[in-house]
């Protein structure tokens, strides 16, 4: 069998890694895969050094489409990915999430009537002004094997009649758990073997708040990403921690004069380069609490057992706010000031909600059969 992995951005790159270790581990008798990169995140430092880290094979296409604007990104991802399909007999192909990578390979797919499978299926934010709410509809609704990680997100796909008999449409929903479970679990080990950045930054287990900001709708707006800051640098100066800020591209290049005032004012922000995800693994698991308006890095910080600050106004992954190990905040500083505080006195529990761990091979199993 030969199937087509898509990916073009720094989380998919990440989730892709559990499916191909599976892969090579149990099932590379029966199942090739050819990797595809769509070239979405082009930036060392947000994908080479992924593959390079968590040895994921090179890809064998690159489409090398880089930024642009929705459509006109899109519309060449899928092209690109057209040709790559006619170029062989591919049995499938895995897309991975929301991003336009996933929209693309989902259209050029079924156009060609060759069979997709989603991995993330069934998340809602219910939220359409995310372009990532719209991809994962789309791709969802044209998909053949649908790989949901959660109870909720199952739930999410029957209440849109997903589980409703089509007489021509033949696809199957699977909860599977999640595949960033499997590489939690896989690369805590191996990040506290190979990484010294918390040696290099004299930092000690829970002395140091993990905070992430890269969403457009809090990048791109300069009032925003000015209520986040100053509530990171209250916080930090309240309780006289040091807030360990990694610095994605689109954050650096839509910082203002006052933003950066802000930053420079206060010592206990440490601003650094985008981290390795071993790096940010390491991170995750030894931070207080973690602030970020990232899915994944929601996730990871549970997978953790950390509280989780969540800088959007709505999360995919709600079961985190139903067991009240984090709490959506947005980006209003009284918010985020507040949610600190309440989660810094919190009992919490960290229930197994993302599966046992073994997401990829159930993946690979269904595949197959």
């Amino acid at each position: 069998m030969h199937i087509l992995t898509v990916i073009g951005a720094r989380p998919q790159i990440i989730k892709a890694a559990a499916v191909s270790r599976a892969i090579n581990r149990s099932y590379s008798d029966r199942v090739t895969e050819h990797i595809l990169h769509t070239g979405q995140h082009y930036d060392t430092n947000m994908s080479q050094v992924f593959f390079d880290e968590l040895g994921i094979p090179q890809p064998e296409y690159n489409l090398g489409v880089g930024s642009g604007r929705h459509g006109e990104q899109t519309a060449k991802m899928i092209a690109g990915i057209e040709e790559v399909l006619l170029s062989r007999t591919f049995d499938g192909i895995i897309l991975y999430g929301d991003t336009n990578s996933t929209l693309a390979g989902a259209v050029a797919a079924s156009k060609l009537h060759i069979p997709i499978f989603h991995v993330e299926a069934g998340l809602r934010s219910y939220n359409r002004m995310m372009p990532e709410e719209i991809n994962r509809i789309v791709c969802d609704q044209l998909s053949t094997l649908l790989f949901a990680p959660t109870q909720t997100a199952i739930d999410n796909l029957r209440e849109e009649g997903f589980f409703a008999e089509h007489p021509t449409l033949h696809r199957r929903i699977i909860n599977c758990g999640d595949v960033m479970y499997d590489n939690s679990i896989h690369f805590a080990k191996v990040a506290a073997e190979r990484c010294d950045i918390m040696k290099r930054l004299s930092l000690q287990r829970e002395g140091y708040i993990l905070a992430t900001i890269h969403r457009d709708n809090n990048t791109d707006n300069p009032q925003r990403l000015e209520n986040i800051l100053h509530a990171i640098s209250d916080i930090a100066r309240k309780d006289n921690i040091p807030i360990i800020l990694p610095l994605h591209p689109r954050t650096r290049n839509k910082l203002t004069a006052e933003h950066h005032c802000i930053l420079e004012n206060n010592p206990l922000i440490h601003l650094l380069e985008p981290l390795s995800f071993l790096e940010m693994t390491l991170m995750e698991q030894n931070a207080r609490l973690v602030m970020t308006d990232s899915g994944g890095v929601q996730k990871e910080a549970f997978f953790f057992e950390r509280p989780c600050i969540i800088m959007r106004p709505e999360t995919e992954w709600v079961e985190i706010v139903q067991h009240k190990a984090g709490i959506i905040a947005d980006a209003a500083y009284q918010r985020i000031v507040d949610a600190y505080n309440e989660l810094a006195n919190r009992n919490i529990t960290f229930p197994q909600l993302f599966g046992d761990g073994h997401a990829a091979e159930h993946i690979i199993q269904n595949i197959l059969s």
